[in-house]
């Protein structure tokens, strides 16, 4: 009797681990259901969605709506319709940071809202996109552009002094395919320093004629900190991150600050022996 009873209640845990296995595998199997969100948008006036970044791509559910990227920016989508009482659509973006948005788009005559801001609340925080490995994720680029930004110099020396104004490079770091450099800005005069261009180019190191041929621009990821204004009498940290490179034999990387409407201008000149010792950061 008692080896039926055993027998009996090995059976009934076999199937309740079962029914729990199927269970999990059901739980698991369910697709995610995504709300999109309504806007309407008309025929005459343009409707503006500004996104927290940049915009990666767009698609758009019928020809009968128009979307295009504001000109000059990359985080504000401008979209109306090119038919006056079209049949609901769908739009969907996705952006630098990896979140997918849905809306749903309909037709009004007097659209309400014209500037759109899609906050964090509007987000889809489990619809993280996947990017390939020379697309960045601006989000993760920015938070350890920031982190970089608080660390303490790192270098000595490296630095330009006219005018009351240095621009000094702090450290330069490396992750993934991204360096890292982190400069010092001081002004130490009364008067503000607008920032026209903060630039960086690899050229010649003897070159008897600069033209725009011998340069090869290096284009910042994110940037960090404030490049816009020095104010006077004050000091500040930035940092600009660019796809990793090393300088070729023969050539320098030009760093240039130059200020708008004015004359004092300010520039660094780097080594490949000074790129490749840039330190790791995880």
């Amino acid at each position: 009797m008692r080896k039926i009873s055993a027998v009996w209640i090995a059976i009934c845990v076999l199937f309740a681990a079962g029914n729990i296995q199927a269970q999990q595998l059901h739980a698991f199997s369910e697709p995610s259901i995504i709300q999109p969100g309504r806007i309407l948008i008309g025929y005459q006036k343009t409707t503006n969605i500004i996104y927290p970044y940049a915009i990666k791509s767009v698609d758009k559910g019928s020809k009968e709506v128009l979307a295009q990227m504001a000109k000059g920016v990359e985080n504000i989508l401008q979209v109306k319709a090119a038919k006056q009482g079209f049949s609901e659509t769908n739009l969907t973006v996705v952006t630098a940071d990896g979140k997918l948005y849905s809306h749903l788009l309909n037709y009004t005559d007097n659209p309400q809202l014209l500037n759109i801001k899609i906050g964090a609340s509007m987000n889809f925080p489990n619809t993280d996109a996947l990017f390939t490995y020379k697309t960045d994720n601006e989000a993760k680029v920015y938070d350890l552009t920031e982190q970089i930004a608080a660390r303490k110099p790192l270098l000595k020396g490296i630095r330009d002094n006219k005018y009351n104004i240095t621009l000094s490079l702090a450290g330069i770091y490396y992750k993934s395919d991204k360096l890292y450099f982190q400069f010092g800005l001081e002004n130490n005069s009364e008067v503000d320093y607008p920032i026209e261009t903060f630039r960086f180019y690899i050229k010649d190191a003897k070159s008897a004629k600069r033209t725009a041929k011998q340069e090869v621009e290096q284009l910042p990821v994110q940037v960090a900190g404030n490049v816009e204004l020095i104010r006077g009498n004050s000091q500040q940290n930035v940092v600009v991150a660019l796809p990793r490179f090393t300088i070729p034999d023969k050539k320098v990387l030009m760093i240039e600050l130059m200020e708008g409407n004015g004359g004092r201008h300010l520039g660094l000149k780097l080594k490949n022996k000074t790129i490749i010792k840039a330190q790791r950061v995880e």
